[in-house]
């Protein structure tokens, strides 16, 4: 009698590991609100309008040319109380990047409560796209018929 040989039967599949404790998940990202938000408290309460409390921006004193950061402290300051038309005065594109970084923010908490990573990956074509962003803003800026979007 011939044996025939018998099928081996697969390894079971790993059991999926078990997401972290969800005071673990939300560490990182409270961590980083709380970073946040004390430093927006500080802006809050010391007015960059007012000279001495903050440096100068290197290359505004060292070229006269507004860096597309330049107005950003005053525009986080009228954030903070609520003047969104001059917060929009002082950087437009700081305010734009306040309303960026709440939306991944709150991406970042919502993941991290469901137990899903969190990646966001941008490809090279938005790194060019906000590079000839900030680029375009910082000349247009700079210009004479820019003049609405300096600080």
């Amino acid at each position: 009698m011939d044996a025939q040989p018998q099928p081996v039967a697969p390894p079971p599949a790993p059991l999926p590991a078990a997401p972290p404790p969800l005071a673990r998940r939300l560490a990182t990202p409270l961590a980083t609100l709380t970073a946040v938000a004390a430093a927006w408290t500080y802006v809050g309460l010391v007015d960059p309008n007012e000279p001495g409390h903050y440096p100068v921006c290197p290359m505004l004193r060292f070229t006269g040319i507004l860096c597309p950061g330049c107005g950003g402290l005053r525009s986080a300051h009228a954030v903070v109380h609520g003047d969104i038309a001059t917060a929009l005065g002082a950087n437009a594109l700081a305010v734009a990047g306040y309303g960026v970084f709440a939306v991944l923010m709150a991406l970042w908490l919502v993941r991290a409560v469901r137990g899903l990573p969190v990646r966001v990956t941008a490809g090279p074509v938005w790194w060019w796209a906000l590079g000839a962003v900030l680029v375009i803003f910082t000349v247009v800026r700079n210009l004479p018929f820019g003049a609405a979007l300096a600080p």
